[in-house]
């Protein structure tokens, strides 16, 4: 006569079904949210901005989408950490404003999309900008854009940037994404939104 499973037996096999679909459904939504991320074509703008961070891959972009929308100003999170070192190199080549006053670089405060929303927000309304073009990586897409249509006047057009990444390195954007989103949406940056 075959044993028959104990109800413990039959509880953690109930358990670990329902955490495998719940895990495989996160990973369709992120896979939506964070991989599968097509952006419209922008067009025309007052400034053309860089999120910090992974500037090897978004600067060249965001450089080529101001010209190709003949935007007025470059606009570049200056954050002065290893990944964002062409963007960092790139504002202190440019930082004469009488020069090269199309470029404004900015130090968020803190560092982090949170303070770089809080920036472009000031920047926007002491410019008067009325749209703007955000150049940032595929996976940052939706937290970043949630965190400026919460802290600036202006309408915000997003760029992705495509990054080369290993499966394991897509997973754990996957992780930091879900819980940057989550924290925005709980807790928004801007108290009253600009608007």
């Amino acid at each position: 006569m075959p044993a028959t499973k104990t109800p413990f037996r039959r509880t953690v096999v109930k358990v670990s079904a329902a955490l495998m679909v719940l895990l495989t459904i996160w990973l369709i939504v992120a896979s939506q949210l964070f991989y599968n991320v097509h952006t419209s074509t922008p067009t025309q703008a007052d400034a053309v901005v860089m999120l910090g961070g992974a500037s090897k891959e978004r600067l060249l972009d965001a450089m080529m989408v101001r010209s190709d929308i003949k935007a007025p100003y470059l606009v570049i999170s200056n954050t002065d950490t290893k990944g964002n070192a062409s963007a960092d190199e790139y504002c202190d080549t440019h930082s004469n404003e009488t020069i090269y006053p199309d470029v404004i670089c900015f130090t968020p405060d803190p560092m982090n999309t949170r303070g770089e929303a809080d920036a472009i927000g000031l920047l926007a309304t002491k410019h008067g900008w009325k749209s703007i073009v955000v150049v940032t990586s595929k996976y940052h897409i939706a937290r970043a854009e949630r965190l400026l249509n919460q802290c600036t006047p202006s309408k915000v057009q997003m760029v992705a940037t495509d990054p080369q990444f290993s499966p394991k390195q897509w997973l754990r954007r996957f992780v930091i994404e879900t819980g940057g989103l989550l924290t925005v949406f709980l807790y928004p940056e801007c108290d009253s939104p600009i608007r």
